[in-house]
This record gives C-alpha cells, structure tokens and sequence, in this order.
C-alpha cells in the first residue's frame, strides 16, 4: 500500500484530538493511523487525576485497532491542540511498533519516517521466544 493520503489522517487525528479529555495538562493529543486493510483507527489521549494512568492517543488509538477487527499499522501521525504534527513519546514508539507492518511509516516533525528510524534496535515479540 503507497497511496496514504495525509492529509486525512490529519483530519482525523485533528478530529479525534477535539474529543480529548486533558483538564490537567490542557495538553490535547489526537492519532490517526492506515490500517493495512484501509481503515484508519484513531484515539485521544485521556488524563487522570493520577497522571500516572493517564491514557495517550496512541493507547487509544490501538484499542480501537483492535476493537475493529485488528490488523496491522501502516502509516500514523499525530497532532497536538494546534493540529501541529508531534512526535510520539518513546513508550508509545514501542507500543505501535508492536502493531506495525514493517517499514510503517510516521509523519514527524521532521518528515516522513520509518518505524525503524523513530525506534531502532527495539525490543519486541521475537525478543521473547527463547524463554517461551
């Protein structure tokens, strides 16, 4: 799949920032991604008054890849209250790599990248087979 279209998952990561909860930071994050099927799944982050269980965009936006059937990641991109594209934290670079296709790719601040190039040497489900 070559044809992403950016622009939309711009809208949509925009639209599903709008529905955000942040009453704490005041610091709303949507996500939009392509599924490999064609979908595109979104989430918002959701603050809590712990801030330790706040929930990010990315943690909702693979809930709703897989409440929707599943599938693998394709292209993502992530917006602020702005809509101003952000990179995504380090824990949730690892989070999508575990639901990505290879080579998937991420709109950043400073373009187009690969998960590989926004998460080299990660660790991941083939890091665990010898201790199964």
């Amino acid at each position: 799949m070559t044809d992403i279209d950016w622009d939309e998952l711009r809208q949509v990561a925009t639209e599903s920032m709008q529905k955000a909860y942040a009453p704490y930071s005041r610091y709303k994050v949507g996500a939009a991604a392509l599924v490999g099927d064609g979908r595109v799944v979104a989430g918002c982050n959701v603050e809590n008054a712990s801030y330790g269980v706040t929930l990010c965009a990315e943690c909702a936006l693979i809930g709703d890849l897989h409440m929707s059937g599943g599938g693998k990641l394709v292209a993502f991109v992530c917006v602020n209250g702005e809509g101003q594209t952000i990179m995504p934290c380090g824990r949730c670079r690892q989070l999508l790599s575990e639901h990505a296709m290879p080579g998937m790719l991420l709109e950043t601040v400073a373009g187009i990248r690969t998960i590989d190039e926004v998460l080299p040497d990660r660790f991941g489900p083939a890091d665990l087979e010898d201790v199964r």
